[in-house]
């Protein structure tokens, strides 16, 4: 199976996938609006509730018939202990008095919530179904291939790639350095997980039969190209879709993303407690040289949450979590549809002169 023929026989006309963004930007508008434009829409319900993905999917099915993914988190959640909180709520306290929200108090910690969420992913259906920050017991792999799911697994080290072969995906999301949001390290520390993405790309097709698609700080169709020319079959980006019209990205998110000229990116525990790629600011700033103090995923995403809405709300990107890759300084504000076209146009012209 070579370039993208296993897209192909999901009908996916181009090798252009949107990646998924939980947590608000993966709406099912723009999830529809790529999927009609030839390409693949995720739908990132990682922090959705099974109600919520059942809702989300038919409202991308009202919307389109074509095919689409649906993501989710399997694995990544620490296990429950006992932590000190005292100086995070300390922390926020402040940027809760100043964002003129009450004192901030420690929430339950968050259950792992995998299967429910996957049994309403089985029910639905759709084309394809995604996943990172781990790998799903064989038993779910099994009940998403006898639903005629097609499963993509994110790999962000060779040893990964080699375990998600192993476990009978149908393809391998390669999460280079580069990626926006949260990495995708599963087996060892994510520091020494930090490949470039054409370098892993390069390395997984070396070692693997299973299709390979690029992930980490694409944003043109040169860069696609660059991709496919490493061994993908299949290019993934997600911060060239947070500006599009479709997008549900907070207007102050928006706006930080166009205002960014070069790299400004860091690798961050602030908001969740798991290493993500995002702008710098305050929020960040303020726990540089504290960052003993942050709780563990997902209890310090949960802690954050009233700060980032709130943030949201009036504006304030000092306190959102503005997750973005390193490609972020060539972000274009184009409606989805058009934003496809111009990658398809790109990536043949690079390819063309290659």
């Amino acid at each position: 199976m070579t370039q993208s023929d296993f897209l192909r026989e999901l009908g996916i006309r181009c090798p252009i996938i949107q990646a998924p963004m939980a947590g608000g930007p993966a709406t099912p508008e723009l999830v529809a609006a790529v999927s009609s434009a030839g390409a693949l829409g995720s739908l990132g319900s990682a922090y959705s509730t099974p109600e919520q993905i059942t809702a989300d999917i038919k409202k991308v099915r009202a919307l389109t018939e074509k095919p689409f993914n649906v993501n989710l988190f399997a694995g990544g959640y620490a296990p429950e202990t006992p932590v000190d909180a005292g100086p995070m709520l300390a922390l926020l306290a402040e940027i809760h008095e100043a964002l003129d929200l009450p004192p901030p108090t420690l929430p339950a910690w968050p259950k792992y919530p995998f299967a429910e969420q996957l049994q309403a992913i089985l029910e639905a259906r759709p084309a394809v179904f995604s996943f990172t920050l781990g790998i799903p017991e064989p038993e779910a792999i099994a009940r998403l291939k006898a639903a005629g799911i097609a499963i993509f697994g994110t790999a962000t080290t060779l040893q990964e790639g080699k375990m998600l072969q192993a476990s009978g995906v149908t393809a391998i999301v390669a999460q280079g350095a580069e990626a926006g949001s949260h990495r995708g390290t599963f087996a060892g520390p994510f520091e020494s997980a930090m490949v470039p993405t054409l370098e892993l790309v390069r390395s997984l097709r070396a070692a693997l039969a299973t299709p390979i698609i690029a992930s980490g700080g694409l944003m043109d169709g040169q860069d696609i190209a660059q991709a496919f020319a490493r061994g993908a079959s299949g290019a993934q980006l997600g911060t060239a879709f947070l500006t599009c019209p479709e997008a549900g990205t907070p207007e102050a998110y928006r706006r930080a993303i166009l205002a960014a000229r070069a790299d400004t990116t860091v690798i961050t525990r602030a908001f969740s407690g798991r290493p993500a790629r995002g702008l710098l600011n305050t929020f960040i700033s303020k726990l540089k040289g504290q960052e003993k103090i942050i709780l563990p995923f997902p209890l310090q995403n949960a802690l954050t949450r009233p700060m980032r809405t709130a943030a949201a709300k009036l504006g304030e990107s000092g306190y959102l979590s503005l997750f973005v890759g390193q490609g972020v300084g060539r972000a274009r504000a184009l409606p989805a549809a058009e934003l496809i076209e111009r990658l398809v146009a790109e990536m043949q012209q690079a390819s063309a002169v290659s």
